[in-house]
């Protein structure tokens, strides 16, 4: 009787000692702030995003908030297909805060803010016209994302009709060649309300597989059910739409689909569209499930099938599908489509004399395609150049690492005359990436004049890294450098100004000056101002920075920037941070070669290990870590190498006086994690590990990881050698482990964090496990990365730094 005549009253107090329950544990691990003066830092205004207009005549200035506040973060999500959709938008998750957007023109120096809509976000980075006078931009309202069109000239802006635009498959819009319609990816008018969730399941998920070789990565964010599916199909499913700007006018495209792509021919008379189809996948991304490219009129009207894929989930090990692939427009051409064909069956380990073949189709796509030339190697991109069917060919030697640039015109294939043929590691005698000129009709083309092709490289050498503007001669070889980074600076070209050759757009900084862009005169070099802005945290301007150079036993050369503090004195033994990244190498020489520089401005952003320099430690940035050897089988010494590497720092700091080498902490993220869980557990040479985001148990990414060739099968010693996991018992310093709880990065699933650490403490051993909410690969919410820099400063100032006060 009591029990029932009080049953209300106990039901309150328990749930009200639950609810206190509950708040104790939420509160018992409230977010952590690192000291006052690096939180001030990290939450200062970064300067802003820069892009130049297509008639390189004004830039673009859009401010940001790269760490929104973790309820920004919060906001539920669907993982679909690979993809994180925000449902309440029908949009892809965003992890960063667009502001205020300003065009600040050449000639007269007028800035013009653009007016963005008081009720929304800007949703990302707008896009400019092709004739340089207008942009287009998203703006995320509370149900979905809406089309918006502004003046560069005034500023004004206007929605563009009643449209909503879906980016779930791709960029949800962009310009035609006109300057006045919009490519539209847009939410069906009539689409009904979204598949509702069933709490009782209809029966289990099921797989099954006879025969078929799957030996896909550990992908994440997949498909795991038959409702998941038609959430995807909902979301994911688009309304293509072309927008006249001006008049608001919309033509409708074919019907909804799910469209991943949708390209204009160069004449606009064609559109090539891929669209996935059923079966979907629970194994793969969306990107590999079942589609079909084909070719349409520009009414949307069916012309030609050009393939159809079912799900792509048998690729071989870094292979390649088997049939058409890579389709693109080619340049200077109305209508005519190039696409790539494997010869080996897609697998880079099967011998074949030639690995790809080119094919080409003309308008009006009747006929059968042509083959016009076959690749020795497997096909790695066009470069075209300004004359018709004239472009660069490169191609990729997987065995040895190597890539061949030909110069080539398709009516003549067979003479190819090389022009660059160097290993993909060869960062000295790389040229650089090409500049791109835009033709009249919207066409891309490298830029030329004459014989002469322009480079933007990064000037790579033993001297440091010095970029520069190149001009090289297709039939001479010949380089001419028109501009050069000086002594001491770190200026980088970023493009052409006006209809000449004669000015060009700079972005210049040094040690002690944060980065600008500038207006230079090649003729005189001189220099005028196009931003003025300013140093985000003046008070470390002092902070010493050096690239040092030491080598391995082995003889490999090895790098790294140091970073000192303002108040550090000669003498002084500092604890030192190491914080790391694994590389690999097929030889000594390029392994070798500095890709490092002490010439750039130094920001210190995010949760960058760099501000351990603020807290009294010596700090080894981008220390090298070379694992060199054949492609094959480099990983065999794996722990060799990143051992001996790891040592030769800590030797060569501590031969020159500067690091108290019994308090030398080693970090790193994602595979520097990996590296710092196995230096841990092989080697008494740090006092202390922080690892982030990284896999510790390479069981369960079982058909390679990083590049590694081989799968757990065919290297089963090397998988057990390299899992920290395995050797847990092992590793007798700290280790912090900090970790997204929702991580997508393929093979680093939390379980990996959460394995390893329950594996040290049941043998015993001394960790610390952080895990982030709503956090994936890398941390982006305010209070998650001023929590990691407090957990990382407490970590090592408790076993092999400075203490906190």
């Amino acid at each position: 009787m009591f029990f029932q005549k009080n049953k209300s009253a106990i039901s309150i107090l328990f749930f009200a000692v639950m609810l206190c329950a509950l708040q104790a544990i939420a509160q018992n691990n409230p977010y952590r702030r690192p000291p006052a003066n690096v939180a001030a830092i990290v939450e200062a205004k970064p300067t802003p995003q820069v892009s130049i207009n297509p008639t390189r005549d004004a830039m673009l200035l859009t401010d940001y908030n790269p760490n929104p506040g973790i309820a920004t973060l919060a906001q539920p999500f669907l993982k679909l297909g690979g993809q994180r959709v925000n449902p309440q938008m029908n949009a892809r998750q965003r992890i960063t805060e667009y502001t205020d957007c300003t065009v600040q023109w050449f000639a007269d120096g007028k800035n013009i803010a653009i007016t963005l809509p008081a009720v929304g976000r800007l949703a990302g980075i707008p896009a400019w016209s092709p004739d340089g006078k207008r942009l287009a931009f998203a703006i995320d309202v509370a149900d979905g994302v809406q089309l918006w069109v502004a003046d560069a000239h005034t500023g004004k802006s206007k929605r563009i009709g009643n449209l909503l635009i879906n980016d779930v498959l791709g960029a949800a819009f962009y310009w035609l060649e006109d300057s006045e319609r919009l490519m539209v990816r847009s939410i069906p008018a009539d689409r009904g309300p979204a598949p509702s969730a069933t709490v009782v399941p209809t029966g289990p998920a099921i797989e099954e597989t006879s025969g078929k070789v799957s030996q896909v990565m550990t992908y994440q964010d997949l498909l795991k059910n038959e409702h998941d599916e038609l959430l995807f199909e909902y979301y994911a499913t688009s309304q293509l739409v072309v927008a006249n700007v001006s008049t608001g006018k919309t033509q409708l495209l074919g019907g909804p689909g799910l469209y991943s792509s949708a390209d204009w021919s160069p004449d606009e008379n064609y559109v090539l569209v891929t669209q996935l189809r059923k079966p979907f996948s629970y194994r793969v991304q969306f990107y590999n499930f079942a589609r079909k490219t084909e070719v349409w009129d520009r009414t949307g009207k069916y012309v030609r099938s050009l393939v159809e894929f079912p799900v792509t989930d048998e690729i071989p090990r870094q292979g390649t599908v088997v049939g058409p692939r890579g389709f693109e427009w080619q340049p200077i051409c109305d209508a005519r489509l190039i696409w790539v064909e494997a010869l080996d069956g897609g697998d880079p380990k099967n011998k074949a004399d030639f690995r790809d073949k080119i094919m080409l189709l003309d308008a009006p796509f009747l006929g059968e395609a042509r083959e016009i030339l076959n690749t020795k190697h497997r096909y790695a991109g066009f470069d075209w150049l300004a004359a018709k069917d004239a472009c660069m060919l490169t191609e990729y030697d997987r065995d040895r690492r190597w890539s061949t640039t030909y110069r080539i015109d398709l009516q003549n294939p067979s003479k190819k005359d090389t022009l660059f043929d160097l290993s993909i590691n060869n960062d000295y005698d790389n040229p650089g990436n090409p500049v791109y000129d835009r033709l009249p009709n919207g066409d891309w083309v490298v830029a030329q004049d004459g014989d002469w092709l322009y480079y933007n490289s990064d000037g790579a050498s033993d001297d440091g890294q010095y970029p520069r503007l190149d001009k090289i001669n297709l039939k001479t070889r010949e380089k001419q450098t028109l501009y050069e980074s000086k002594n001491k600076t770190f200026e980088e070209f970023i493009a052409f100004t006006g209809k000449g050759r004669d000015h060009i757009v700079t972005r210049y900084q040094s040690k002690t000056e944060v980065p600008n862009f500038f207006m230079v005169n090649l003729s005189d070099k001189s220099h005028a101002a196009l931003t003025k802005f300013t140093d985000p945290a003046p008070q470390l301007t002092g902070i010493e920075k050096r690239v040092i150079k030491y080598n391995r036993p082995d003889g490999v050369p090895l790098s790294g920037t140091l970073y000192l503090p303002d108040d550090y004195k000669p003498g002084q033994k500092l604890p030192l941070f190491i914080w790391a990244y694994p590389l690999e190498y097929s030889d000594k020489t390029t392994a070798g070669q500095l890709r490092v520089t002490d010439n750039t401005f130094t920001f210190y952003r995010n949760d960058s290990p760099l501000f351990f320099v603020t807290q009294g430690y010596a700090v080894l940035m981008d220390a090298t870590i070379p694992i060199v050897g054949d492609p094959e089988t480099m990983n065999n010494t794996f722990l060799e190498q990143a051992t001996a590497s790891g040592r030769a720092a800590i030797d060569y700091l501590d031969s020159l006086g500067i690091i108290d080498r019994a308090k030398v902490g080693v970090g790193g993220h994602s595979y520097g994690a990996f590296m710092t869980a196995n230096l841990l557990a092989h080697s008494d040479d740090y006092a202390y590990g922080i690892a982030r985001s990284g896999a510790y148990n390479r069981s369960l990414t079982p058909f390679g990881f990083q590049s590694e060739r081989r799968s757990f099968w065919e290297a089963k010693d090397i998988y057990t050698n390299l899992s920290p996991f395995n050797f847990a018992d092992k590793i007798k310093k700290p280790l912090l482990l900090i970790h997204g709880e929702a991580d997508n990065n393929s093979g680093t699933f939390p379980i990996q964090s959460e394995r390893l650490y329950q594996a040290i403490k049941g043998n015993g051993g001394t960790a610390r496990l952080v895990l982030l909410p709503h956090e994936s690969h890398g941390y982006r919410a305010r209070e998650s990365v001023l929590h990691v820099l407090a957990e990382m400063f407490d970590w090592a100032g408790k076993y092999g730094g400075v203490a906190r006060p």
